[in-house]
């Protein structure tokens, strides 16, 4: 098996693409694409702008889409569905089924394959939240993120105009993670669940009002939060937010249960890059199954994920 690879789009979370598939030796990466003038990105790979990239629709097996939710893959997924088997990441929790639906009319018309909304959350959480409810059905389901940086959340604050740098930490609420640990099932408000703290750099300080109102009241992303917007200089948030730690906990309560799953990341977009990459291997088998059309985690074997064998994988791992 050798599976050719695109990565479109070059942020941190291409470049935690790109660090994953180079580590497979049934992978190949073929080039990424990005909007960015080719000369000045740096990297072994072939870059290749994406104004050419249709150039490439028969030498690439599996196309990673690692661009934005907020903007971009609303968009790029459906479009690129029609001549690529694609992954993205898309997180906006209340438009994947939206985004599904566009997306599996792009690709099942075009014999393709995309599989949407994979990372740790949408991704492997989603698995995690429903597998505790299969198992305990009379229970009720938490989940905390961070603290740490939201990529998602992160990427829509730069495309606030007069935005330079930006970053955004989501944080739990202590008090009432320690009360659903011990067992309690109580009702939480997203701003009883999380804060959130934005450090922004700006291109004019005379800006800064229109931005902080722009972000506290941004749809989907902080409107519904406790929000703080830091205004900082570039050389701090160069100096003191310059790592991506991330991290959560998914918790299913019952009168008898209580399920914690959880995850410590000191690099979210180079583990989103790793669940990317293992899931290549299933948007290919797929494709080859002429099993065409959108895929959400829930629709993919979790041998899927894997080049083993079955008769490995009963006798190393069940």
């Amino acid at each position: 098996m050798n599976i050719r690879v695109g990565i479109l789009g070059y942020g941190n979370v291409g470049k935690g693409v790109e660090k994953a598939v180079l580590e497979n030796k049934d992978m190949t990466l073929v080039a990424i694409f990005t909007r960015r003038d080719v000369s000045q990105i740096e990297s072994n790979t072939k870059v290749v702008n994406i104004k050419n990239i249709l150039d490439y629709k028969d030498k690439i097996d599996v196309l990673v889409i690692c661009h934005g939710s907020a903007f971009d893959m609303p968009n790029d997924t459906p479009l690129y569905a029609k001549y690529f088997n694609v992954i993205d990441s898309f997180d906006t929790h209340s438009k994947i089924y939206e985004h599904f639906n566009n997306v599996d009319e792009s690709s099942k018309s075009n014999n393709k394959v995309a599989l949407i909304s994979c990372g740790w959350d949408p991704g492997l959480f989603s698995i995690n939240r429903l597998m505790s409810e299969c198992i305990v059905p009379n229970g009720d389901t938490y989940t905390f993120w961070g603290p740490g940086v939201r990529q998602g959340h992160s990427d829509a604050l730069r495309n606030i105009k007069g935005v330079k740098k930006a970053i955004q930490y989501t944080i739990p609420i202590e008090e009432n993670v320690n009360k659903i640990r011990n067992g309690e099932r109580i009702k939480l408000t997203p701003r009883e669940k999380h804060l959130r703290e934005c450090y922004v750099v700006v291109e004019d300080d005379s800006l800064k009002e229109r931005i902080e109102n722009e972000i506290k009241t941004m749809p989907n992303y902080f409107d519904e939060y406790n929000t703080i917007v830091n205004f900082i200089t570039e050389e701090e948030f160069d100096k003191n937010h310059n790592k991506m730690p991330h991290g959560g906990f998914v918790i299913r309560v019952s009168d008898d249960e209580v399920i914690e799953y959880s995850l410590k990341l000191n690099s979210n977009p180079n583990f989103t890059g790793l669940i990317l990459t293992s899931y290549i291997y299933a948007v290919y088998r797929l494709f080859n199954e002429n099993n065409y059309g959108a895929k959400s985690v829930f629709d993919i074997p979790i041998s899927y994920l894997t080049n083993k064998t079955k008769e490995k994988l009963l006798k190393e791992y069940l």
